[in-house]
């Protein structure tokens, strides 16, 4: 049985990064007030959301199955505190950092509307930082970290994350359609008519 649950932490955790990729690359292309994918602005939000959905079921498979498996050896302490587990301390800590964020930004999804949208939305761009601690986390601390399919896998979810932050950051990207600045008609004085 413990291979089982070993096997199926290690599954879960690389099906939960590449879930959060997904949902950081929609969460970038939500911001970017365009349809996307042949979806209207609310379908790719609606899929966002759903994809940030599944990571936090994955996460907990994750969590859960590793906490099961006798090989493994966590303890309570280790899913909640940071940095004090016994084996890979750093790289597990920051697994634990990347849980710890991720409630964060699920307790506050769910009090969205009693906090406030600018409260929600400082602790919801902490999955800029949720992402890169996540990927850290499985190349340092996964058992399949240095195997071909794994750095491929990796390899992808990063290269698409650089590529959707490098596009967002672009000095002609404008967020929203009413602070683009459409190039101006040149005017006629009123007395001139």
């Amino acid at each position: 049985m413990s291979e089982a649950l070993w096997a199926l932490g290690r599954g879960a955790g690389t099906v939960t990064l590449v879930l959060m990729t997904i949902s950081v690359l929609l969460g970038v292309l939500t911001r970017s007030g365009r349809p996307a994918l042949g979806l209207p602005r609310f379908a790719v939000a609606r899929v966002h959301r759903d994809a940030g959905l599944l990571v936090v079921a994955m996460l907990t498979i994750h969590v859960v199955s590793l906490f099961l498996d006798p090989y493994a050896q966590l303890h309570l302490v280790d899913v909640v505190v940071p940095f004090l587990a016994r084996y890979s301390p750093f790289w597990q800590g920051l697994g634990t950092v990347g849980l710890d964020l991720l409630l964060a930004v699920v307790v506050t999804s769910l009090l969205r509307r009693r906090i406030g949208l600018r409260t929600w939305r400082g602790v919801h761009w902490a999955t800029y930082a949720l992402w890169p601690v996540a990927v850290a986390h499985g190349l340092g601390n996964g058992t399949d970290a240095f195997t071909t399919w794994f750095l491929a896998v990796t390899g992808i979810c990063v290269l698409s994350v650089v590529a959707a932050l490098t596009w967002r950051v672009q000095t002609g990207f404008v967020e929203h359609r009413r602070h683009r600045v459409e190039p101006l008609a040149p005017r006629v004085p009123e007395r001139a008519r």
